[in-house]
């Protein structure tokens, strides 16, 4: 327990969520010298309906923080329809496919190591004054609630962040707007299948895309994405009516839990409100189909680390860390939910150079 202001503070940093990007934050503000305490409802390993691709400076930024998770080598992005396919392989060095919940043991125990506390609670209010946050937290069951106060807050609990709420930072609309047919959701299932590529592939179809990425030697990850009117049929409706011959490819191997998430479009109104800040999903995201979550949740994670005292500086940094993300997601979903959606990969067969540009981009 440290004093500041002339009032105990029991923490420097309070990080809510214990994703990955949380932990990195920790673990980075742990190597500032700052005290961190890491708040999650969930206990355990976390597990997230996503691609589990990390792409090749998302798995340099993961190795700068010190982990090194198990997965299988990743080469390059083939966007794949009927008939055609576009293929390109990094310029950047190779990605990985790792399971989520391997990356988030690797990085839990990495958040540990450097002295990183962790406790299971639920964020149920916040109070700020110019020194500090106190924050009251209550188990699952909203017993033994107990208040902590903090230099500084991190929300890093995802889409649907409390902390993001609770700091009046929610913002009603997404980037472009938030139709309900614009809305689109993510499915995830593992398939215990030996990888047959180390590309990931991206398979279009007339409503969805599936992500196709080897995660082990002997498991393969398939994630769905599509508007709600098409998700809502379901993970097995989905893959046999829009990809029937991936559906057929893993139709005689053993299938694991299905997860999702969405809407995946949300946005904040900042990233800070006093001595709160926002980073990851929970500071805004347009949408997974290029991929890059984790790469840019994990600069924005070092990002506030570097700006904790500055937040004109932090969101500068945060708009500089994740512009190439919005500008290219929003343009690749606007075309997607056009009448040219088709055109996306013979667009990408025919100009190479383009694909592969934009690919490398990136993945850097």
């Amino acid at each position: 327990m440290s004093e500041m202001g002339g009032r105990a503070t029991d923490t420097d940093v309070l990080v809510v969520g214990a994703g990955p990007v949380g932990l990195a934050a920790a673990t980075r503000a742990r190597a500032a010298g700052l005290d961190v305490l890491v708040v999650d409802r969930r206990a355990g390993t976390l597990d997230k309906a996503c691609g589990e691709g990390l792409l090749p400076g998302a798995l340099r930024a993961v190795r700068e923080l010190g982990a090194d998770p198990p997965g299988h080598p990743l080469t390059g992005i083939s966007y794949r329809a009927p008939g055609r396919n576009a293929d390109h392989r990094f310029a950047a060095g190779p990605g990985r496919g790792v399971r989520r919940t391997t990356l988030h043991a690797a990085l839990r125990a990495r958040a540990a190591e450097v002295g990183a506390d962790l406790v299971h609670a639920r964020v149920t209010a916040l109070r700020q004054d110019a020194a500090g946050v106190e924050v009251e937290l209550a188990d699952a069951g909203d017993r033994n609630p107990a208040t902590l106060r903090a230099r500084w807050v991190l929300g890093c609990d995802g889409l649907h962040s409390t902390v993001r709420r609770l700091a009046g930072l929610d913002a009603r609309s997404g980037w472009g707007g938030d139709r309900p047919s614009r809305r689109r959701y993510g499915l995830r299932r593992h398939f215990r299948v030996a990888p047959w590529t180390d590309l990931v592939e991206v398979h279009w179809s007339p409503h969805a895309e599936a992500y196709v990425t080897p995660v082990a030697d002997d498991v393969v990850g398939v994630a769905l994405l599509a508007p709600r009117a098409v998700s809502g049929a379901g993970f097995d409706t989905l893959l046999r009516t829009q990809f029937p011959e991936l559906a057929a490819r893993v139709a005689a191997t053993e299938a694991g839990p299905l997860l999702g998430a969405g809407p995946l479009r949300c946005r904040s109104l900042r990233r800070t409100a006093g001595r709160v800040r926002l980073v990851g999903d929970a500071s805004g995201y347009v949408d997974a189909l290029t991929g890059e979550g984790v790469r840019v949740g994990l600069a924005q994670a070092a990002a506030v680390v570097r700006h904790l005292d500055d937040a004109a500086a932090y969101e500068r940094a945060w708009r500089t860390a994740t512009r190439d993300y919005r500008v290219l997601t929003t343009g690749l979903v606007a075309w997607a939910s056009s009448p040219a959606r088709g055109a996306i990969v013979p667009a990408a067969a025919r100009l190479p150079w383009l694909y592969g540009a934009v690919v490398d981009r990136l993945a850097r």
